[in-house]
């Protein structure tokens, strides 16, 4: 009989990684589907917006997703990497919102049986709001591995 597997999260931002060094890392990971959390998924960066990102993960065997509902508004960021504690508790508050369970849930179904990706740009995973994304998915899937890069 197989051994139930492990659910595995990996929370990852392309700071300072360029659209190939992304891709490489992901498929490393052995990540098959990627979560975008980004509010608006788009980047200065060549490939790291959201079309050409999502057609580049497509042709590496990886799917994407983006879920603004997960995303951190603009207005909220520099408090929450400043380490503000109200900025904190203002995305939990959003990610108690209908449209971001209904988010959640669905990355939950997908971790049953997918390594799935969170993404975006902070490269400290602490630093940045998919962290608490991570913590909320942590609550809803026992015992899941999260890998923090």
């Amino acid at each position: 009989m197989d051994e139930p597997r492990t659910p595995r999260l990996v929370s990852v931002g392309y700071e300072g990684r360029d659209a190939q060094e992304l891709t490489e890392y992901l498929k490393g990971a052995r990540v098959d589907v990627l979560i975008d959390v980004r509010l608006n998924p788009i980047s200065r960066k060549p490939g790291l917006s959201k079309t050409r990102l999502a057609q580049n993960l497509r042709s590496n065997g990886i799917q994407y997703i983006h879920y603004r509902e997960l995303g951190n508004p603009k207005d909220n960021r520099e408090g929450f990497r400043s380490g503000d504690l109200s900025a904190h508790e203002r995305f939990r508050e959003i990610l108690r919102e209908d449209d971001a369970e209904r988010a959640l849930g669905h990355v939950s179904e997908l971790l049953d049986c997918e390594v799935v990706a969170l993404l975006c740009f902070e490269q400290d995973h602490a630093s940045c709001h998919r962290g608490l994304v991570a913590e909320a998915l942590a609550e809803k899937v026992p015992a899941l591995a999260i890998d923090r890069v």
